[in-house]
């Protein structure tokens, strides 16, 4: 029997990167996924999953909308009776210097890095609780919480949220079986990243990534799918024992004491 055989999980931003490597990952691992993104490429996403064998279904959500959110989660439990799973994965970055940041970008980053995790799990946790079952997984990032780089004020902010909003909601709902828990990867070569290249160098983004790439013990940035591994993880019976917790990702990139001694 596969270790997510019978769950059902709603994963958002799952329409690339992160969110397709984990929608991918826990299909193989035997969960029926409910892909959400604001993105109509969710359902092209759907389709390739659903080409290897597995079950998957695309919603057209926008996080930052509670009542989207709610009705799509809905439609989800009317179909499926349940959800076990919830990935709050869906982010936005935007690559500007906090005097010369809009009032517009600041809140565009809060409603979805913060807001769009909230309204999720608000959505989602009475039937979790109704079950006394769950598994929470909330996308922060090292960013925020550990390190940071000019210009990411407004992002780190909100991924600094993203992890006390794990610590406090997973001490909330313990009582009834439903454990919570962030993971927060250092550089994944997501379209994301790629989109912050192209804001550092638009004449050589490649540049930029081979650059970042260097700066990793690893000396490569991580693959989606091995985000996919570790949520695949947390969100089966495996990690029962725990919750509250970050788990870093990033192939050592934040373990060197200096970048001067190599």
């Amino acid at each position: 029997m596969k270790k997510l055989e019978n769950r059902v999980a709603y994963i958002t931003g799952a329409a690339m990167g992160n969110g397709e490597g984990i929608a991918k990952v826990l299909a193989k691992h035997g969960a029926t996924v409910l892909l959400a993104d604001i993105s109509e490429k969710v359902f092209e996403t759907v389709k390739k999953i659903k080409s290897e064998g597995n079950e998957a279904f695309a919603y057209k959500v926008d996080v930052t909308n509670y009542n989207d959110v709610q009705k799509s989660v809905d439609d989800a439990i009317s179909k499926h009776n349940k959800i076990d799973i919830l990935i709050n994965n869906a982010g936005v970055i935007r690559l500007i210097k906090f005097l010369e940041m809009s009032d517009e970008i600041r809140d565009f980053h809060f409603n979805v890095n913060i807001n769009g995790i909230w309204n999720c799990s608000k959505a989602v946790l009475p039937n979790m609780i109704k079950n006394n079952y769950g598994k929470i997984v909330v996308m922060s990032s090292v960013t925020g919480p550990m390190v940071a780089d000019e210009g990411e004020v407004a992002y780190a902010t909100s991924k600094a949220a993203a992890w006390g909003f794990t610590k406090g909601l997973a001490r909330e709902v313990a009582k009834y079986n439903i454990n919570v828990n962030a993971i927060c990867p250092g550089f994944v070569l997501t379209p994301m990243v790629e989109g912050m290249a192209k804001e550092t160098n638009p004449d050589n983004p490649q540049e930029v990534i081979d650059g970042l790439a260097k700066g990793i013990p690893f000396k490569r940035l991580c693959k989606i799918e091995e985000i996919g591994d570790l949520a695949a993880f947390l969100s089966s019976d495996e990690s029962k024992y725990i919750t509250g917790t970050q788990f870093v990702i990033d192939g050592a990139s934040t373990l060197p004491e200096s970048a001067a001694i190599v």
